[in-house]
């Protein structure tokens, strides 16, 4: 056997390895319960004590809303850690990142849109796995239905209880900080409707799309959607207690250095005075004045539509008086270049003040994401150019406005405490030349490389007469199990059948991240090739970049001018039940996909290509 049959057997042998992934799921939901989680055990020791607001709190950008990835910001602090949207490969990038979910208790979602929810059902799943007793989700109206709807393929969340606080419930506070929600609807619609009453069982026409079954109405279903929403997060930090002056108190005849000191300091940082030896003792005297909490914003502005009704809203208007006490430390905008550069959202911007940051997250971003994919390709790039191309550079948007404002950055951060700064020691650079040093100072590399490249050059057969060599040509997205990992993908495989021709063997989350990393610019062409998606079975690493992946599609077919053409999707029955209700409650998706179902609990395809 040759080289390419060696590669291509190991390859196989990829795959063939990620197949118990079924049986490992069923294991997963016999295992014994978990031990508590060690920070749980702490918190609730510590719940039994005084607790003081947290001496660090910094945001950070996971997502900097670039094409291949969304907007999302996490928000450590010492005591529990929060995330804003959760979109697509979010999961991955904290993996890689070593930011680590097995923390992160309250998820803020902006809106309901597939961008910022993407991911969500992948986390819930991770943390559900890793002991997390409960999580608390805040956001838009629609978050019941949709964490209802993804229980079609993930199944009851046992073991963890996943709240939702809805947008009505507009305060929520910890001992990190209290976190407003502002729901912003268009005008027009200033609340959502009314549930419409259930659709009667017999109403054939409908029945016959949830099962699998192409009917004349398929996509004018009724729908129960809430009119347009955005969530905005008005999030302020405590005041952190002042520090206890020992000379002070030594000079007022406290007993400093004695065993009894210490319920006296407990009373004075609780704001309470105490009496010793007659003597009267207020905690101004032997405190440093309280350190006020800063204050930030999480805004989405994503159309013109909403520009009035974000900029006209009386929830910011204590954050732009010009008061240093009050001004808002930082805003972070998840909002499109063209809304950021429209008059009156400048003028808004404008009226935080000079000492006002703004962080700004939208499809201008130039950052890399998943630097580990750079990584790997670069080294294996050495060893077989052809078969791992290099991936193409990001580079800057020549077009992007000089918005007043920092452009987000993957691991960018800006801390809130103890000081206001910006740090950018975590941010990720591409650096294919130190990649490719490191690979080739491993011991005995070298002359492996060379010994590979002999082989190559000895291994190549003659192409027979009349046969075309490029097609179909196979693009392996994500050979991974269950869960994205850093260096692996979850499933998603490219074929491109002919020059004009492509289909999709599963579409886990994060597949068209890897297909714009893969193609960079020439991502676009590949997509207008795309005819079919076949989804092998239900679970969430094989299907839930679908929604992402048709959407693009379509929009595409549209920008190119051509006809519209839905997507042919190809799966197991309870993918159109999960769609069905995703569209009836969150977001429509049906009018984009043309359905065909296999009937078997895990489908396989089989292909027979002709000369």
């Amino acid at each position: 056997m040759g080289f390419s049959g060696l590669l291509w057997r190991r390859l196989s042998r990829v795959l063939v390895m990620s197949q118990p992934e079924a049986r490992a799921f069923s294991a997963r939901k016999n295992k014994a319960p978990k031990e508590p989680l060690r920070h749980i055990k702490n918190r609730a020791r510590q719940e039994a004590a005084e607790r003081h607001a947290p001496a660090v709190v910094y945001v950070q950008v996971v997502a900097a809303g670039s094409r291949d990835a969304g907007s999302s910001v996490y928000v450590f602090s010492d005591h529990r850690r929060y995330l804003f949207n959760c979109g697509e490969g979010v999961q991955r990038l904290m993996h890689e990142n070593k930011v680590k979910l097995s923390r992160l208790d309250n998820v803020f979602i902006t809106r309901m849109n597939w961008a910022n929810v993407g991911g969500l059902s992948g986390v819930l799943l991770t943390l559900r796995d890793v002991g997390l007793p409960d999580c608390v989700i805040s956001g838009p109206p629609q978050l019941k239905k949709y964490l209802q709807a993804i229980k079609t393929y993930c199944g009851a969340m046992d073991g963890l209880t996943v709240d939702v606080r809805p947008y009505t419930d507009p305060l929520y506070n910890d001992e990190t900080m209290s976190v407003t929600q502002v729901p912003i609807f268009i005008a027009g619609s200033a609340s959502p409707p009314r549930s419409p009453s259930p659709k009667p069982e017999a109403d054939e026409s409908h029945s016959d799309a949830r099962q699998g079954r192409t009917s004349p109405d398929f996509r004018t279903r009724p729908s129960s959607r809430s009119p347009p929403c955005v969530i905005s997060y008005v999030c302020k930090l405590h005041d952190r207690k002042g520090h206890f002056l020992v000379l002070k108190a030594k000079e007022i005849g406290l007993p400093v250095g004695k065993r009894e000191i210490g319920p006296f300091i407990a009373e004075l940082k609780a704001g309470r005075s105490v009496t010793y030896e007659g003597k009267e003792v207020s905690p101004a005297d032997v405190l440093s004045p309280d350190v006020p909490g800063p204050a930030f914003i999480v805004v989405e502005c994503p159309s013109e539509d909403f520009i009035t009704p974000v900029t006209e809203n009386v929830a910011w208007k204590r954050y732009q008086e010009g008061k240093a006490e009050t001004a808002a430390a930082l805003v972070i905008h998840m909002t499109p270049e063209h809304v950021l550069n429209h008059r009156i959202y400048r003028q808004w911007m404008e009226r935080f003040g000079p000492s006002t940051q703004h962080l700004l997250l939208n499809e201008h971003s130039s950052t890399v994401h998943n630097l580990s994919s750079y990584k790997v390709q670069s080294q294996l790039h050495l060893i077989h150019p052809d078969i791992f191309p290099q991936l193409p550079e990001i580079r800057p948007k020549d077009e992007a406005s000089h918005v007043p404002g920092v452009r987000a950055e993957c691991l960018l951060k800006y801390q809130l405490r103890p000081k206001l700064d910006w740090q950018r020691d975590q941010v990720v650079q591409n650096q294919t030349s130190e990649f490719v040093k490191e690979a080739m100072e491993l011991p005995g590399f070298g002359r492996a490389l060379e010994e590979c490249q002999r082989l190559l050059q000895t291994d190549g057969t003659p192409a027979e007469e009349g046969v075309n060599v490029q097609y179909p040509e196979v693009v392996f997205l994500g050979t991974g199990s269950a869960v994205p990992m850093k260096t692996r993908n979850v499933s998603g495989t490219l074929v491109h059948v002919s020059p004009s021709a492509a289909m999709l063997l599963d579409c886990g989350e994060g597949t068209f991240g890897q297909l714009h990393r893969h193609y960079g610019e020439r991502v676009d062409e590949v997509l207008s090739r795309l005819s079919a998606v076949f989804i092998s079975h239900i679970h969430a690493d094989h299907h839930t970049a679908l929604y992402n992946v048709c959407m693009y599609c379509i929009l595409l077919q549209a920008s190119l001018g051509k006809p519209f053409s839905p997507v042919l999707v190809i799966g197991p029955t309870v993918v159109m039940t999960w769609l069905n209700q995703y569209n009836d409650h969150c977001q429509e998706i049906l009018h984009n996909i043309r359905w065909g179902a296999h009937r078997s609990q895990m489908g396989v395809l089989h292909c027979r290509l002709s000369r």
